[in-house]
């Protein structure tokens, strides 16, 4: 059985990224890393009894990844797959920001991803096998207003992975990112009618992205099939850039 863990594994992007795992490969156990608002993240690992779990993880904790990280271990002998989508954001123009907008940010979007791959990397090297994926964003490549904060920590993301992949490749470990521009998920849920008309006039594809769009490029770079595939940086985005 290969055991995958996605964080943010109660919100739109990671239930597909879940999902995909789970529709494609019956091998999979899928593990959800989940802190609140657990109620898809609950009907999606009854939907899929014991291949589908859920697990408390804080992604800003290190001591909750070293428990969740060893939790999974001791259940399935292994870890083979992390997928770091936690995330979140908080726009202001930085005249205007406060210091706790800034420092939470890049705490959930940035230090949570070190935190993860800190905890992951030695199991894995020990196994001689593991994929990461850590989702990014476009705004890494293209930030908008009001981004100082969650575009320096995605820019951090795609940074932070090309160096990890330099440093454990020779353990049989990949580590990629993928940068999602508008993907049809919760984070959109603020724009009115007017912002997704005028969003989607900038994508040369007229349209925004669905999860499992997403989920199927991670699946790919979590496969057997990508294994000479590390440091890459993928947008995925409509061909906006």
């Amino acid at each position: 059985m290969r055991s995958i863990l996605v964080t943010g594994g109660n919100g739109g992007l990671g239930l597909g990224i879940a999902r995909y795992f789970l529709d494609h490969d019956p091998e999979a156990r899928v593990w959800l890393g989940v802190r609140a608002n657990r109620t898809q993240a609950e009907i999606l690992a009854a939907e899929h009894t014991g291949r589908c779990r859920m697990i408390d993880l804080e992604v800003t904790d290190p001591k909750a990844w070293k428990s969740a990280v060893g939790q999974i271990i001791d259940t399935d002998g292994r870890l083979d797959v992390l997928v770091n989508n936690a995330g979140m954001h908080r726009d202001c123009l930085l005249a205007a920001m406060p210091d706790e907008a800034w420092h939470s940010v890049i705490a959930a979007n940035l230090d949570a991803v070190f935190h993860g791959c800190r905890a992951v990397v030695t199991p894995m090297m020990g196994q001689r096998f593991g994929r990461i994926i850590n989702i990014a964003s476009l705004s890494a490549v293209l930030p908008p207003l009001g981004q100082t904060n969650y575009a320096a920590a995605k820019a951090g993301v795609v940074a932070f992975s090309q160096t990890l992949a330099k440093e454990v490749a020779r353990s049989g470990i990949t580590v990629n990112s993928v940068l999602p521009g508008f993907i049809e998920t919760e984070a959109l849920g603020d724009m009115d009618d007017e912002a997704r008309k005028s969003a989607k006039r900038g994508i040369p594809m007229r349209r925004f992205g669905k999860p499992e769009e997403v989920a199927a490029a991670v699946y790919f770079l979590a496969s057997g099939g990508a294994s000479y595939v590390t440091g890459a940086a993928l947008k995925i985005d409509g061909g906006i850039f």
